[in-house]
């Protein structure tokens, strides 16, 4: 009897102790934030991905009225900074600055320790930037349609210059090796801006390269435009017509930016989040900025962000397995 006594106050106690374990993540998401948020960044300061991680910051403390501090954790091209992230306490204090790179590219590549789904909530898109495909003026060609031509006319003598093995310049140029069905040969460099250099130099004929690089160079008579790589043309660019409506529907890449949280975090946290971040990227300040980033501002909901994310993972999956791309 003691004993059937004794575990019956234990359930009474529990059940009179449950409305306040249900009150606190509601109580936490309530004065969310109450103290300064982490921002990681994959990628080292002065870069890209530090640029709109500071631009963000700015924006969402004025909104939130508490401190976003920047913390650029570099290193295993991104994958540090997100396994971070992904194991970081789900109270909305630890962000992710979410690159294409390593969110949907490098789980194609090799084994990650993170799981691009499932290991996060989805926040928002933050950014897009295009690329630009450009020609060495050597190139007898102006037109999309007369690259193609002069690429199957000479198949495995084009060669195109990227940032790096499973870039995203690289990966551009595989997706549309695939749509356009011409053979180039890849010839990796370490960072867009050497691959830039080395087609103004005439080592290689063809660049996807990022609007701030090669817009500069084609507006100077250095280099010759072919296609923008968006779904829609950049409003940074507008004068440059897309490679979808060149002749390639659906062809899209863009080097996208977003917030990821921890999987598990509250939903009052990631919608008061969401929230912030759509009102930051209607100031025009901030739109400004990221444009001078080659970068055209984006937001939506969470729903939104996380169906684009597993778009791009199936998308690269499939480009880097048809191409055979190993990572370096």
């Amino acid at each position: 009897m003691f004993k059937n006594n004794y575990l019956l106050n234990i359930a009474f106690a529990l059940c009179a102790l449950a409305p306040a374990f249900a009150a606190a993540p509601v109580q936490a998401a309530a004065d969310y934030p109450s103290r300064p948020v982490r921002l990681l960044v994959p990628n080292p300061p002065g870069g890209g991905s530090d640029a709109v991680a500071r631009i963000l910051a700015q924006k969402l403390g004025e909104r939130m009225n508490q401190q976003f501090v920047v913390d650029n954790r570099a290193g295993g091209g991104g994958i540090i900074a997100n396994e971070t992230v992904a194991r970081a306490n789900p109270d909305g204090y630890t962000l992710l600055l979410a690159f294409i790179g390593p969110v949907a590219i490098s789980p194609a590549l090799t084994k990650v320790p993170y799981d691009s789904v499932k290991d996060f909530a989805p926040v928002a898109l933050v950014a897009g930037g295009q690329y630009m495909l450009v020609l060495h003026p050597s190139v007898p060609a102006k037109s999309l349609k007369d690259f193609v031509a002069h690429a199957k006319a000479n198949p495995g003598k084009v060669n195109y210059a990227s940032a790096g093995n499973g870039s995203p310049l690289h990966l551009a140029a595989e997706l549309f090796k695939s749509r356009a069905g011409v053979d180039m040969v890849h010839v990796p460099y370490k960072g867009g801006g050497p691959a830039t250099t080395a087609i103004l130099s005439g080592e290689v004929q063809a660049v996807f390269g990022s609007l701030t690089s090669v817009v500069p160079q084609v507006k100077a008579g250095k280099l010759t435009p072919i296609g923008v790589t968006g779904a829609k043309r950049s409003q940074l660019a507008p004068e440059y017509p897309t490679i979808a409506e060149l002749g390639y529907p659906g062809f899209e890449m863009t080097s996208w930016y977003g917030i990821l949280l921890p999987a598990r975090t509250p939903q009052a946290i990631v919608g008061k989040l969401n929230a912030a971040v759509n009102e930051a990227l209607k100031a025009k300040d901030a739109t400004d900025a990221l444009r001078r980033q080659g970068l055209d501002a984006t937001g939506g909901t969470p729903a939104e962000f996380a169906a684009h994310i597993k778009s791009e993972l199936a998308k690269w999956a499939k480009v880097v397995k048809d191409a055979g791309i190993k990572a370096d």
